[in-house]
């Protein structure tokens, strides 16, 4: 078991407030130091050009830190807690935080962000860059619409591309799901209608059949699935086929979620960069739920 901390990146917003709460949760399930980040950015003054006049603030007087202090002094099971102030560009800093925690965890809209954001760009950028899972916790009240009926207790939910799996994510779903006590809905989405262009402007019907197509989707599903239930066979899963969009789906699963669980974009020889898939930000943008973004093996990416 790793012994890595889970890391909450904090800028005293509502926001972060939330995910200091959530990241104080999962520290103490996982039997971890929780390690409270603040990023100080700071714009310096300059009189002439390489004349500084002023610099960083005193990171002993981290105002933020106290807030988050205060926050956590309460829960007597708490975990070890330290206190951790930087100075950089948070989109910069906080990606490279991953390296040295098994989660990292942010509001999903900081101080600096605009009203109209559903998502902060620090948020987009550790999801993005992070080498370890990273949670973006929403904001509460988020709609969600023709959300698929679910039995009432803890549930996580995760995305499954059954042509293109991803061990890591299903493995890191199945272990949250474990650590919860939840049984797991593993959302598998096909694309139909299919479509043919015969000429210009002329579409033609689908020629296969779509009970066949979801068949092998529910057939290829239960295979991928085996070796994960089998090391965690205490966990219920919740297989769920179904045709159309995969990130609505998701969406619309996320409503009284615990969690969702997406995977991270495969690095492409083209496109060296790391990249969050179309899924991925539209499930980071409109979920109700918190969402973790697990990186791909490095192997992978």
């Amino acid at each position: 078991m790793s012994t890595l901390p889970v890391i909450a990146a904090v800028d005293g917003s509502d926001d972060s407030l939330r995910a200091l709460d959530w990241a104080l949760d999962a520290a103490r399930g996982r039997g971890v130091p929780l390690r409270v980040v603040h990023v100080w950015q700071y714009a310096a003054a300059w009189t002439s050009p390489g004349v500084l006049v002023a610099g960083p603030p005193d990171p002993a007087k981290d105002e933020v830190l106290d807030q988050a202090r205060k926050h956590v002094e309460d829960p007597a099971d708490r975990p070890v807690v330290e206190y951790l102030g930087l100075q950089g560009a948070p989109g910069a800093v906080l990606p490279e935080l991953g390296s040295t925690a098994q989660l990292l965890v942010l509001g999903s809209r900081g101080r600096g962000g605009f009203a109209s954001l559903l998502l902060g760009s620090n948020g987009m950028a550790a999801a993005r860059g992070a080498d370890c899972p990273v949670v973006v916790v929403p904001r509460p009240g988020r709609e969600v619409h023709d959300a698929p009926p679910a039995a009432p207790g803890p549930r996580v939910v995760v995305g499954l591309h059954v042509d293109s799996p991803d061990e890591a994510t299903l493995a890191f779903a199945f272990a949250e799901a474990a650590r919860r006590g939840a049984r797991l809905q593993v959302v598998a989405a096909y694309p139909w209608p299919p479509q043919a262009w015969a000429s210009a402007g002329e579409l033609l019907p689908p020629v296969i059949d779509q009970d066949a197509i979801e068949n092998e989707t529910r057939v290829l599903t239960d295979a991928l699935l085996v070796p994960h239930r089998a090391h965690h066979p205490d966990v219920r899963t919740e297989p769920y086929v179904a045709p159309g969009d995969a990130a609505g789906h998701l969406v619309a699963a996320s409503k009284d979620a615990d969690l969702v669980v997406v995977g991270r974009h495969r690095r492409r020889l083209l496109a060296p960069a790391r990249l969050l898939g179309s899924v991925t930000q539209a499930v980071l943008l409109h979920a109700a739920s918190p969402v973790a973004v697990v990186p791909p093996t490095g192997s992978e990416e």
